[in-house]
Order: structure tokens, then C-alpha cells, then sequence
């Protein structure tokens, strides 16, 4: 009688079922699918070989390019910060863990832009460091370093955030058992640690990645906007867009999108194989 009654409080009606899905469509249509749509529709409006040659240009090729490379830098690193982080803050016991956690939410909480400043008071030309930098032909900000550390900064909690909830779930007693059995703290990590955690991994480093290629606070600022040099994807669509060359702007902002669009296929593909993945760190 209980379960019974259970089961009725539980179950909605179908006129509310109707309503909240119908709710939730409405806005994802409103706030996704349209504008997405639009996009397409404006990077295709004179055509797909206007759209091509918007895409085929040396400079959307070189922001292409560079947003590859800023990706393909950052999230490897993230990666593996993410493992050592994680693992330090699951599997072990030392003082300033919390600040250590606190420390890795932070670019959550801190505006990309605050993020790029940062970088330019530290390796700017007035900066901290501008005089060593200088005196050494070493430039930081507005070339590709810069970027990458803007990228590296603002992407760095998502790998670490995925893994961090997943170890501590598992615990530490397969750890234990390895050690008692006389295996190295490296061969612990790799040979137990790392296969147990290979699918959030993936699943972070997908996010990350997704996040390093659409980055546009950050990147702007210590870019310096140099056209062909240091603009990324979104930079370049900025530029593009005030210079009023709408199908250009919307053709690499399209190309953006079906990037997005790949790794979305990946990620919900990793969750299929993989369900008990989805959500273990908090996104």
C-alpha cells in the first residue's frame, strides 16, 4: 500500500509532463537551436562557395591553426594536472588540501578578462618581468605563449574537476592492496589508479577541450589582436563581424560550431559507452 501510494505522489499528470517538456523545448529552441540555426543560415546566405572561400582565406586559416595549437598545447597539460591533482587531493592525506581545491575552482569564479590581465601585469611590457623579457627577446604577451597560458589558465579545473570526485569515490583500498603487495607508488598509479579513471578522464579532457577552442575573454586580451599572427577562431569572428563581413564572420563562426558540435557527438558517445561517467564532476 505504501509503494502504491508512492508511486502515485510521484508520478505527475500527464498535462504536467506535457508542460514541463514543453517548457524545456521552447528554450532550448529559443536560446540553442535558433541561434545556431541563424548562424548557419547567415554563413550560407550568398552561398556555400562564399561561405568556403570566407573559410579559405590565409587569415581564418591562420586563426584556425593557431586555435588548434592553443588546444593541442593546453589541454595535455591540463590533462595532466588534472591526474596529479586529483590524485593528490583523493588518495592522500597533507595540510592546505583545502586550499589546494579552492585553488583549482578558481577560474570558475574569476572573469577570463581578470584572467588576461593578470597575464599582462605579470609578462607585459610594464610588467613584472617586461625587462627581463625584453632584455632576452622573449615575448610573452601578444604572441602564442601568452595565449596558450590564458588557455591553460581558464581551462584548468575541468579535468580536475571530473576526476577529483570519481578517485575519491573509488577510495584508496585497491591502492593499499597494490602497495602491500610491493608495488612502486608510480606503478600503484599507472597500473591500478589510471584504468580506473581512464573514462572521466576522457570525458574532462573533452570538456576542456571544447572550452580551449571557444576561449574569448582571456585570449583577447593578451593577443593583441594581430591579424594572421595571434587571433583564434573567436577573435578572428570578432574581428570579421565589426568590419561588417557578416558571411565571413558567420562562416568561421559556423566552423566553430561544428567543432563544438564533434565534441558534443564525443561526449555523449563516451556517455553511452560509459553512463556512470555523466556528471561525477559536477557539470
Amino acid at each position: 500500500m505504501a509503494a502504491a501510494s508512492h508511486r502515485r505522489a510521484t508520478e505527475d499528470p500527464l498535462w504536467a509532463k506535457v508542460l514541463v517538456i514543453g517548457t524545456v523545448m521552447a528554450f532550448l529552441a529559443l536560446v540553442l537551436i535558433l541561434p545556431l540555426a541563424a548562424v548557419f543560415a547567415e554563413a550560407l546566405r550568398k552561398g556555400l562557395d562564399a561561405a568556403l572561400l570566407a573559410i579559405n582565406n590565409a587569415d581564418a586559416l591562420a586563426a584556425v591553426k593557431l586555435t588548434l595549437i592553443t588546444a593541442a598545447i593546453a589541454v595535455p597539460f591540463n590533462a595532466a594536472f588534472g591526474l596529479c591533482a586529483s590524485w593528490a587531493i583523493a588518495k592522500h592525506d597533507f595540510k592546505g588540501k583545502p586550499l589546494l581545491i579552492t585553488l583549482i575552482d578558481l577560474p570558475f569564479s574569476v572573469s577570463p578578462v581578470v584572467a588576461g590581465l593578470i597575464y599582462v601585469l605579470i609578462f607585459g611590457l610594464q610588467g613584472w618581468f617586461g625587462d627581463y623579457l625584453v632584455d632576452n627577446d622573449i615575448k610573452i604577451i601578444f604572441a602564442v605563449p601568452g595565449i596558450v597560458l590564458a588557455t591553460v589558465f581558464v581551462t584548468f579545473p575541468f579535468v580536475a574537476r571530473e576526476l577529483i570526485p570519481l578517485m575519491q569515490e573509488q577510495g584508496t583500498a585497491e591502492e593499499e592492496a597494490a602497495v602491500s603487495m610491493g608495488a612502486s607508488g608510480l606503478t600503484t598509479f599507472w597500473r591500478v589508479t589510471a584504468p580506473n579513471v581512464r573514462w572521466g578522464l576522457m570525458y574532462g579532457v573533452l570538456l576542456c577541450n571544447a572550452r580551449a577552442m571557444g576561449e574569448f575573454g582571456a585570449v583577447s586580451v593578451v593577443s593583441g589582436h594581430i591579424r594572421g599572427l595571434t587571433n583564434t577562431m573567436p577573435l578572428h569572428v570578432e574581428i570579421l563581424y565589426n568590419e561588417y563581413d557578416f558571411v565571413g564572420a558567420f562562416a568561421v563562426a559556423a566552423l566553430l560550431c561544428l567543432l563544438a558540435v564533434v565534441t558534443l557527438v564525443l561526449k555523449t558517445a563516451l556517455e553511452i559507452v560509459q553512463p556512470g561517467v555523466r556528471g561525477r564532476g559536477g557539470h
